[in-house]
């Protein structure tokens, strides 16, 4: 045997040595992706779907005085659902400012339910109880229809809510009009209140005249709603 074949057999045990390891591993490989295919696509929970325009999530939530508010209470009047948490410099933007609280009477001056919502759970950075509540209530001077106290954070997940302030408007048919920040302006100075664009007035105003809300959807902004892990 010359050499030169020799030399071919040679490479061509190589060659063929080279694509079996190549097989093996891309098998390997491809066993292992699978599985890890699995792990990632195990069932998750499901968050609520909220759709503009149509119903609302139904609820019934207690408040900080102990009665029972259900939305269907509420059918043929405007609500607006405002997530809040005291302690957040967003919050306080608005409270400290007065805006909220000039907002809420002009809601209840248009015949508008105003429901405050609060979602931070038990030994979580806002949480209060009934009383805490009032007492809070009473300094800031709260306007609001009343505050719905969501410690195990059902309500607050229901609506997706995500942030202190996350503000909500359903009509008077119960259907979701609104979703999203309070204003134009994403920051924590109050001086920026009385340059931004107050979606929530905007909104209840259209309502009042009969006219479909124009913008229905923005970006919330503020500090994490702090649920129960």
């Amino acid at each position: 045997m010359s050499k030169t074949t020799k030399s071919i057999i040679k490479n061509i045990t190589i060659l063929a040595i080279a694509l079996s390891i190549t097989t093996f591993i891309s098998c390997f490989n491809k066993k292992d992706a699978n599985a890890n295919s699995t792990t990632q696509t195990k069932p998750i929970a499901q968050k609520t779907v909220l759709k503009l325009n149509h119903e609302a999530p139904a609820f019934e939530v207690t408040d900080s005085n102990g009665k029972a508010h259900k939305l269907s209470d509420y059918k043929g009047k405007i609500v607006v659902l405002e997530w809040k948490n005291s302690g957040c410099p967003f919050v306080k933007k608005h409270y400290n400012s007065g805006n909220m609280q000039a907002l809420q009477t002009y809601a209840k001056e248009q015949d508008v339910v105003w429901l405050s919502v609060i979602s931070s759970a038990k030994g979580k950075q806002g949480y209060v109880s009934s009383k805490e509540c009032n007492d809070t209530v009473k300094n800031e001077k709260s306007n609001a229809t009343a505050v719905l106290l969501d410690p195990n954070g059902e309500l607050g997940k229901r609506y997706n809510a995500k942030v202190t302030p996350h503000m909500y408007i359903i009509d008077k048919e119960g259907n979701l009009v609104y979703n999203g920040a309070i204003d134009s302006i994403p920051s924590s100075s109050q001086s920026d209140v009385e340059k931004a664009t107050n979606y929530i007035k905007v909104g209840i105003d259209q309502l009042k005249a009969g006219k479909p809300v124009s913008t229905q959807e923005t970006r919330p902004y503020g500090c994490s709603v702090k649920y129960k892990i």
